[in-house]
């Protein structure tokens, strides 16, 4: 039979639909979506409304002001979609409900609760059904109006309608701090599961019946509304509007949550107070605090940096003004000497076209002048270029036969230069016939000659030589070669014996080094430590040696381990440092920034980058907060009135890092050291050390650990344990043994240097008796090779011999071929004779050649004269001419410097011209404007030129005086003008929008903090009292800050008497103290809740019974009555003798094997009342 876990409940509920005739109490306006609501829900919109129609007229005159500003900031803030209008006095009207809660400050009012007939109110849970759920086959069960309290053993599946009730209303899993699928819900061995949950709905509304599917096989899910399919957002939607917080730890605080309630900032339990109690609006408020206090300090903070910026470039344009005007002066005098200058050419155009015309008429005058005198002279004229034509004509002949004579002198010139070759051909014939003679003469000798040599040469070639055989001579030198390859080897042998003896000499000595460098490193400590290090952890040792060669790639130093780096100067108290030490913290290397210790883990013990493998270290870092050090529990002077010499920190020396790791980690800065036992009273020492909740101190050579009960009378206990002698921090001893070995090594090595300097010096005995026998071998061997060499030296002399008695023969014979005398001799005498009868025929062609010139030279004279005649007749004309035409030279001289000036006027007036047009084309519209009217009006035409060169002149001399600035300058100064009054205009900009942003954050505050203070004195009150009726302390501070988002309310808290307030955290307080905390918290919350109901699982695990039964009777009391919402406390236990109220439901989760099949079976109400009756007959019977 399958197991079955079954709840039934006895309630004559049903799902009903509401009545609007039942509703008699005014509905609560619907809530919006997440944080935001919507401000025309709001008390006081309509007046605001009605406000806003009223002042239409001043709305639109304010318009021009909003411009650029979001009118989205979210909705029910006064920056919302719809802002508040302002009016003529510029301030924002507030809603008149607004201001009545200012007045009623102090106290805030209670959530009214909105109940329908039933006592449900909207959002709350009629009705919850489980199938196929966690540990649920089957199971639905109603839940009361108020306080629902679900018992049960535990893993009954109390938890688990926690989890219903938040799975099923569409919140996340992550909530819950359970499984993060859907799927892993649905219970084992099962396909498919569902959750369905009735709730209340609005006054008027029928319930919301929400049901979820659940499948094991997949991590989707659907939903039904009322048997209708819905989507999650759409059910998300729905949730929003009944204002259900399963998601606020305030509303809806599950079992694996308890202790996340702790773990709140100030800031987050300030954000969840106000989504789960007080004005719906809080939120939205703060919401635009937050966001408006950020958009006020980024504008103020562009504020100032623009008005340093303007402030900037007003100093530096306040620096550029006098350039400025320079330059401007400039400008003008430089518009002045341009209009002057355009003037100048004109001026002088006009001038010189006027002397110009002046010119152009005398010239015109002297030229007729000139006409007139040539002609009256023209006859004259006429004959002398008759003369100088006939000159001309007899000039032309004599040329010719000028030119005919040259070229005959030529021609003779070239036919003398012809026998003058032959002539030179005749001597040198001449000189060969002489010379044939002498040749044959020296023919002859040169014969007898060689005769003589080639004798001499076979005589010595035919006398017999004495010299050694040269194979006897080498195979004396191959003997001798023999004996010095012997000598050779036994060089090499000893060579090589000298090597190997320096090499054993250079190992002695390596080792006599090394072995003094060991002994040094065993008087070293740090090395000592990291030796034995290395013997017990060569993972530490390994990382320690790595670290130190690759120090740069890290930020900060990461701290060696304290094996290593922390000393214990004063050794008696070494025993007592190291036994403070547990675990790895030894061993523990200390980064400074989490930078580097990440970096850290990553090449050395998450990866094999740094040293080929992982290495199993361990590292630690925390920021350096002074809050999170715990303090010593005893001042410096209470520790010396109790006999302790100090703390252990006192008494040890490392770097301020490993300072820090000592006092977060290890708690050498609390644990108090005394090494007289007799000068500390025990009990005294207990009580000090556990004031703070427990500690540790040493008395000699014992460890006391005091810890302090939380239960009972909280006495103080004491634990000790004998601490053994330190064996890390300790300064090392030298190990004798290895001293000796070290000592026995370096003896060893000394022996073999001594033994390699005497085989040395009998090296070099042997070197020199080898070096005399190699002298001996060489001069043997030279006596050898001398003889060698004197027997091919007679072999090569007796071989060139022969060779000259050959070429001696050869050339003998040569001589004696050559062709005799008389035959060349005939030959020369012919070739004398003809070259006789060239010269004779070019000797005749010469004479003819003179005859020809002679008379071309006589022709060539007699024209000469009569050209001479003609030159003559003409200076005798010409001279009668020029007396005749003094007055027509004289006229002409005239015209021509006329002309000349003429001319020249004509050209200057014709540049100045141009000159003037192209300074007019070049000249800018201003300035051409300028001159036009000058023009038109004639002042142009006042001065002269020389009177505007001096005004030229002046105005340059003014131009130079003032200093010239860069153009660069004055661009930067315009540029820098503008920047500044853009940044004006942009400063007034941001100043009304900063103006509008403080207005905006004053309206939201005047309404957040009465109402947030109103809400926490409230809550404080309650929580304070409920603290007072269970004999504890316990109270609410609201801390506020200039940055809004950091408000925060930060509860403080007292359990003993002995203690002083103190803040709630997850670590200070114990578990029961942090429940104990955290439900009073939530019930002091319960009359200003806004949520529909409210959750807690297993509160009170932790408590002791004195606790949790007052916690139980304040959570009665509190949660029923008619203020309260609908509450759900799940525990797996309770006390006798609890309180009860008739408004609270008990729901018992049964749990067993063999339950039965029928749900309807097994109604424990019906068990209950049959029970009861039975007893009531009974005793009526007795």
């Amino acid at each position: 039979m399958p197991r079955r876990t079954q709840h039934v409940v006895h309630d004559d509920d049903s799902q009903k639909e509401n009545s609007p005739a039942t509703a008699r109490v005014k509905p609560e306006a619907p809530n919006g979506k997440g944080k935001k609501r919507d401000f025309d829900s709001m008390p006081g919109r309509a007046d605001l409304d009605g406000d806003r129609e009223g002042s239409e007229e001043d709305a639109e005159g304010s318009e021009d002001d909003g411009e650029g500003e979001e009118e989205d900031q979210g909705e029910g803030s006064p920056k919302g979609a719809k802002r508040a209008r302002v009016g003529e006095d510029g301030e924002g009207r507030a809603a008149p409900a607004v201001k009545s809660e200012k007045k009623a400050r102090g106290r805030a009012a209670p959530q009214p609760v909105v109940r329908d007939l039933d006592g449900y109110n909207p959002g709350s849970i009629v009705r919850v059904k489980l199938h196929n759920f966690v540990t649920y086959d089957q199971v639905e069960f109603r839940p009361g109006p108020h306080l629902n309290m679900i018992i049960g053993p535990n893993g009954t599946g109390k938890s688990t309608i926690a989890c219903a009730i938040a799975l099923g209303l569409n919140f996340p899993p992550s909530i819950l701090g359970r499984a993060a699928e859907l799927n892993s819900f649905v219970k084992m061995g099962t396909e498919e599961g569902y959750i369905e949950i009735e709730l209340k709905g609005k006054i008027g509304k029928q319930n919301l019946v929400i049901r979820r599917n659940l499948s094991a096989k997949s991590k989707t899910t659907s939903f039904t509304v009322n048997g209708a399919g819905q989507t999650g957002k759409e059910v998300a939607q729905k949730m929003a509007e009944l204002n259900i917080q399963v998601g606020n730890l305030c509303a809806f605080l599950p079992q694996d949550k308890v202790s996340e309630f702790a773990h709140m900032s100030p800031q987050q339990l300030l954000r969840e107070t106000e989504l789960a109690a007080g004005d719906n609006r809080l939120t939205a408020w703060h919401d635009t605090l937050v966001s408006a206090g950020k958009e006020l300090h980024e504008v103020t903070d562009l504020l100032t940096a623009d008005r340093a910026q303007m402030k900037t470039l007003e100093e530096r344009n306040a620096m550029l003004e006098r350039d400025v005007q320079r330059f401007k002066e400039r400008q003008e005098l430089q518009k002045q000497i341009g209009l002057i200058e355009l003037i100048l050419p004109f001026i002088e155009y006009v001038e010189a076209r006027k002397l110009y015309s002046e010119a152009k008429e005398k010239q015109r005058t002297l030229h007729r002048k000139v006409q007139m005198l040539q002609q009256k002279n023209a006859p004259m004229h006429e004959f002398k270029k008759r003369l100088e034509s006939h000159a001309k004509r007899l000039n032309e002949l004599r040329d010719d036969k000028k030119r005919a004579a040259q070229k005959k002198f030529k021609l003779m010139g070239t036919k003398y230069d012809e026998t003058e070759r032959y002539g030179n051909q005749q001597e040198e014939i001449s000189n060969r016939l002489l010379n044939l003679k002498k040749d044959e003469k020296q023919r002859l000798q040169k014969i007898q000659s060689l005769e003589r040599s080639i004798a001499d040469q076979q005589k010595q070639l035919d006398k017999p030589v004495e010299m050694e055989k040269p194979e006897d001579i080498q195979a004396e030198l191959r003997a001798l070669s023999q004996e010095g390859m012997g000598h050779r080897n036994k060089q090499d042998e000893l060579q090589e014996r000298q090597q190997r003896n320096i090499e054993e000499s250079s190992r002695a000595e390596a080792d006599i080094r090394e072995g003094g460098r060991s002994l040094q490193q065993l008087d070293n400590v740090a090395h000592q430590k990291l030796e034995n290090l290395s013997r017990f952890d060569p993972d530490c040792a390994t990382t320690i040696r790595w670290l130190r060669e690759n120090r740069s790639r890290f930020r900060m130093e990461i701290v060696e381990p304290a094996i290593v780096s922390v000393t214990v100067p004063n050794k008696q108290y070494v025993n007592a440092v190291e036994a403070c030490f547990g675990g790895n913290q030894m061993k523990t290397f200390v980064a400074q920034c989490d930078e580097d210790y990440r970096l850290f883990n990553r090449l050395l013990a998450d990866s094999t980058e740094a040293l080929g493998r992982k290495m199993r270290v361990t590292s630690w870092y925390r920021p350096d907060d002074q809050r999170n050090r715990t303090a010593p529990p005893m001042s410096p002077e209470e520790l010396r009135s109790l006999g302790f010499d100090g703390y252990a920190l006192d008494f040890v020396e490392c770097s301020d890092a490993m300072k820090g790791f000592l006092m977060r980690d290890v708690g050498l800065h609390r644990t108090a050291v005394a090494l007289n036992p007799a000068r500390v009273d025990g009990q005294r020492a207990m009580e000090a050390v556990s004031r703070s909740g427990g500690g540790s101190y040493i008395v000699g050579m014992t460890m006391n650990q005091v810890t302090r009960s939380r239960y009972g009378r909280q006495l103080a206990q004491n634990l000790t344990r004998d601490i053994r002698p330190a064996r890390n921090l300790v300064g090392p001893t030298v190990d004798l043994t290895v001293k000796r070995d070290i000592q026995r090594r370096i003896g060893e090595a000394e022996d073999r240097a001594r033994m390699a300097r005497e085989e040395a010096n009998k090296l070099g005995d042997e070197d020199r008796e080898l070096k005399a026998m190699h002298n001996e071998f060489k001069r043997r061997w030279d006596a050898v090779d001398v003889r060698k060499k004197k027997v091919a030296e007679t072999r090569q002399r007796l071989a060139r011999l022969s060779g000259q008695l050959q070429a001696n023969k050869a050339r003998l014979e040569e001589q004696r071929n050559i062709r005799p005398a008389e035959a060349e001799r005939e030959k020369l005498k012919q070739q004398l004779l003809d070259l006789t009868r060239k010269r004779a025929l070019i000797a005749g062609q010469y004479a003819e050649l003179v005859r020809a010139a002679i008379a071309d030279q006589v022709e060539a004279t007699k024209t000469g004269l009569q050209f001479l005649q003609i030159c003559s007749n003409k200076k005798a004309l010409e001279a009668l001419i020029d007396e005749r035409d003094v007055a027509y030279q004289q006229a002409l001289a005239a015209f021509t410097e006329a002309h000349k000036v003429y001319e020249n006027l004509k050209v200057d007036s014709k540049t100045k011209l141009d000159i003037s047009k192209e300074k007019l084309e070049e000249c800018d519209d201003e300035l051409r404007e300028q001159f036009r009217a000058m023009e038109e009006n004639g002042t142009a035409h006042e001065r002269d030129s020389a009177q505007l060169r001096d005004e030229l002149e002046t105005l340059q001399q003014k131009l130079e005086l003032v200093l010239q600035t860069n153009p660069g300058v004055i661009e930067q100064y315009e540029r820098r003008k503008a920047e500044i009054e853009a940044l004006t205009r942009k400063i007034e900009e941001r100043e009304r929008k900063a103006g509008k942003v403080e207005k905006s954050i004053k309206t939201a505050r005047d309404n957040w903090q009465p109402a947030l203070e109103d809400l926490v004195h409230s809550i404080g009150e309650k929580f304070s009292a409920a603290f007072d009726r269970i004999g504890c302390a316990g109270e609410l501070q609201l801390t506020p800050h200039d940055d809004y988002d950091k408000w925060a309310i930060t509860i403080l808290v007292k359990f003993r008497d002995t203690e002083k307030l103190q803040q709630l955290t997850a670590h200070r307080q114990s578990g029961g103290e942090r429940s104990l905390t955290t439900i009073l918290y939530l019930m002091s919350m319960t009359e200003h809740a806004r949520a529909p109901f409210s959750l807690v699982d297993e509160i009170n695990q932790g408590m002791d019974q004195r606790a949790e039964r007052a916690v139980h009777n304040e959570l009665v009391k509190t949660t029923c009555t008619a203020e309260s919402g609908q509450y759900f406390l799940i525990t797996p236990k309770l006390l006798p003798d609890l309180k009860y109220d008739p408004l609270m439901k008990v729901l018992c989760v049964n749990n067993g094997e063999w339950l039965p099949e029928d749900n309807q079976l097994g109604n424990m109400m019906s068990m209950v009342k049959t029970f009861v009756k039975r007893q009531q007959a009974s005793a009526a019977s007795a």
